[in-house]
């Protein structure tokens, strides 16, 4: 079990980061869903809050993704109506390495601080993608894009549960494995 959950990552942290397409490639839902399975950072920084939201347990499993899934809607909504949002990749490739090092710590805070960190990061994951959409069809790629995110924060939870069964410490090496990753794409 603990092989192939290794494996898996180590294949992640092979794929490219490809999640930035032109804008005419944008716009009908199976391309918001394939969006943030093609890059590293988004996978990464996803993967990361489920497994951090199953740390600090209890409500936080489903409202610290929720908050996330709810700032990236409105980040993306903003994005796509021309709102400016400064620093947006670099807290990209900062929620990666941040998320992965509070899992890797197990950080728990109190249920509303988890989950504004995880709006906070949410926010400018929506907004880069809806800035780069352009005047593609918004609503079927954000449908798309939501349901791939929630899907990789049921991932991230999924994993961290199975490690913590495996291992004591399992979801902490899952999160330093989501930093180191992190920090790859940041010196890579």
């Amino acid at each position: 079990m603990k092989k192939h959950l290794l494996t898996g990552l180590f294949a992640l942290a092979a794929s490219p980061a490809l999640a930035h397409l032109p804008p005419e490639q944008h716009g009908s839902f199976m391309a918001g869903v394939s969006h943030p399975l093609f890059g590293l950072d988004h996978i990464i920084a996803m993967v990361a809050v489920g497994i951090w939201a199953l740390q600090i347990g209890g409500k936080a499993v489903w409202a610290v993704p929720a908050g996330f899934v709810g700032a990236m809607t409105l980040g993306y909504f903003g994005g796509v109506t021309g709102l400016s949002l400064p620093f947006v990749e670099p807290m990209i490739l900062a929620s990666a390495i941040l998320i992965g090092l509070l899992a890797t710590f197990a950080v728990k805070p109190a249920l509303a601080g988890g989950v504004a960190i995880a709006a906070l990061f949410g926010l400018f994951h929506g907004h880069a993608h809806g800035a780069e959409l352009g005047a593609a069809n918004a609503l079927g790629f954000g449908v798309g894009f939501v349901i791939a995110t929630a899907a990789l924060h049921a991932a991230g939870i999924l994993a961290a549960g199975l490690m913590a069964r495996a291992l004591p410490y399992g979801p902490r090496l899952l999160g330093a494995v989501a930093t180191l990753m992190g920090l790859s794409l940041l010196l890579g």
